[in-house]
């Protein structure tokens, strides 16, 4: 008796120069057809042990089901069992039905799977509702003693197992503990497999994210430029790995030295794009091609505005977003800068020589929602030691612990203080993003982007 209780556990380790349980001993396994008897043999739970043991660790789903199958095969006193999983939608995954016979009854074994691979199962059938089919399959064999099981996981149906029988079902309180066990060991490797192929999923879409993450983090500019007279500093938090703020720095003049660029006009421009992570970062990417397009003309901002509002309607029209962007332009030469705003949170203007702070605000409507849309100009002459902050709503929509925002005026507050220090651009911002921390609390996630840019003249 013995000898028979680990037959297949010895064929499997003899088979010379073939890998354990690989297909082709499965195969000649199955074709010497083995069997062993279970109510015989009291050692049969430490040898399907071993084996399952290897099973519910294999990602390839059909060889698992394979095993499976040629464990129900070879060791209980079926006519016939079959095997039907439900795929992550909870549908009959017809492709992976494994059906597992003696091969005295290959008649009724392919009688039942021309039935069972004929039937209608509609949009409306449930497998889930397992009565109802088992009374289906009563009725067309009733020659046979139809059993189902449940393939439960985690409260979660994975599967049947059905058993036809000849005789009623008498069978020993080890007989059922067995066959329970094997169920077991098939719902765990049915779930180690949804597991796993959920998990390669995510590291696709984290491997496409950390891709749009590094391009993205190309198109911010890496430095400021030197802009005569001028000072200053830039810095983006995204809240995910790709965010929706955007600011650039561009010259209007392109084709002259290095230094006569210095002393050109300049445009600056912040904006956010409504919403975080893949789809904002994409939709700032193009927001950023359009852009350049448009500085290169030379027109006001507020027509710069316009004509990207007609461009960013047509491309937004199926996203079902929008984008905050203020537009300046300045000139070194008569340190005159012009804005144009689209609905973006106004940038604060610090005016030295009055020890006050001003907003930069213009009339204007986000782009890629109105298509009359229209937007004003403002100008406003800068002087030494002016500053100006540039930033995005991840600012001062930041709460911390207990619910507060930290706000624009608690902003213009910082900002001011910071300005009547004399410090310079860098150090105003680091500042800033400090104090943001500290008001967050410390390894608190940001829940926007969070953008500065510091303009400040010499």
């Amino acid at each position: 008796m013995l000898k028979h209780s680990y037959s297949f556990y010895v064929f499997c380790l003899k088979s010379k120069k073939k890998k354990l349980l690989s297909n082709d001993v499965i195969q000649e396994f199955l074709e010497k057809d083995y069997k062993f008897p279970l109510h015989e043999n009291d050692k049969f739970i430490e040898t399907v042990s071993s084996l399952i043991y290897y099973l519910k660790s294999f990602s390839n789903i059909k060889r698992f089901l394979d095993y499976i199958s040629l464990i129900l095969k070879h060791t209980f006193n079926h006519q016939l069992s079959f095997i039907v999983p439900l795929n992550e939608k909870g549908e009959i995954w017809k492709e992976n039905i494994k059906f597992a016979g003696a091969t005295k009854n290959l008649k009724m074994d392919d009688e039942i799977k021309r039935y069972f691979n004929n039937f209608d199962f509609s949009k409306n059938f449930k497998l889930k509702d397992d009565m109802s089919f088992e009374k289906v399959l009563n009725n067309q064999f009733k020659e046979y003693v139809i059993k189902s099981y449940k393939v439960l996981s985690r409260g979660k149906c994975r599967g049947f197992v059905y058993t036809f029988k000849k005789d009623t079902f008498n069978d020993s309180l080890k007989y059922e503990r067995n066959l329970n066990f094997i169920i077991s060991c098939l719902a765990i490797g049915l779930e180690n497999y949804s597991l796993i192929k959920s998990k390669k999923k995510h590291e696709n879409v984290d491997r496409e994210i950390s891709i749009g993450a590094e391009i993205q983090s190309q198109l911010l500019p890496d430095y400021c430029p030197t802009i005569y007279g001028v000072d200053l500093a830039a810095h983006c938090r995204p809240a995910l790995q790709l965010g929706g703020d955007y600011y650039d720095f561009m010259s209007l003049k392109t084709n002259i030295s290095e230094k006569r660029r210095e002393k050109a006009r300049w445009a600056l421009v912040i904006g956010d794009v409504m919403g975080k992570g893949l789809p904002a970062g994409l939709l700032m990417t193009m927001l950023r091609g359009m852009l350049r397009a448009e500085v290169l003309t030379g027109l006001p901002p507020d027509r710069i505005l316009h004509d990207l509002n007609q461009l960013a309607i047509y491309d937004l029209d199926q996203s079902h977003r929008f984008i905050t962007l203020f537009y300046s332009d300045y000139d070194p030469r008569t340190k005159k800068l012009r804005y144009a705003n689209a609905a973006h949170n106004p940038p604060l203007l610090w005016k030295s020589s009055e020890q006050k702070i001003i907003k930069l605000d213009s009339e204007g409507f986000v782009l890629g929602l109105q298509n009359d849309a229209e937007y004003q100009c403002g100008q406003i002459q800068l002087n030494k030691n002016d500053a100006i902050l540039y930033y995005t709503d991840g600012i001062t929509d930041t709460s911390n612990a207990l619910g507060e925002r930290f706000d624009e005026e608690r902003l213009i507050q910082s900002f001011s203080k910071l300005c009547q220090q004399s410090l310079k651009s860098k150090e105003i911002l680091n500042k800033i993003y400090k104090l943001l921390d500290e008001f967050t609390g410390k390894n608190r996630q940001l829940e926007d982007d969070a953008s500065i840019v510091v303009f400040q003249l010499d």
